[in-house]
């Protein structure tokens, strides 16, 4: 998990949503093992200390568990993945929204926006 962060939230939050985004994208699935905190440190060239507390609290929200001589692994809750995925198509969304509306771009020239791209991307794809 190569990451890329900004100043806008602290590092091991933007760790544990890279790791949300990667279930979300079908990258990573449940009972995967992740990297141990060491390895994912110096993958992400980050102090030791900010990837444990990323792991605490993905444990926290039940998205990782960790077994003893084992490591660490994606947790088999599928519905809590599927809330994770949905919570983050959510927050995209709204993100969406808020940024048209502070372009002054109405509903209706927002929803034509969308409709004009998926069809797009559907010609593409």
């Amino acid at each position: 998990m190569q990451l890329n962060f900004n100043s806008s939230k602290p590092i091991y939050l933007q760790m544990v949503d890279e790791v949300k985004k990667s279930l979300a994208r079908g990258e990573l699935t449940p009972g995967d093992k992740i990297p141990s905190h060491k390895e994912q440190a110096q993958i992400s060239k980050v102090n030791p200390n900010t990837v444990q507390r990323a792991y605490q609290e993905m444990e926290r929200e039940g998205l990782t568990e960790t077994l003893r001589g084992q490591g660490t692994f994606i947790s088999n809750d599928m519905e809590l993945l599927a809330r994770i995925r949905s919570e983050m198509v959510l927050t995209a969304t709204l993100a969406y929204i808020e940024e048209m509306r502070g372009l002054g771009v109405g509903p209706e020239e927002t929803k034509e926006i969308l409709q004009t791209q998926l069809f797009i991307d559907r010609e593409e794809g």
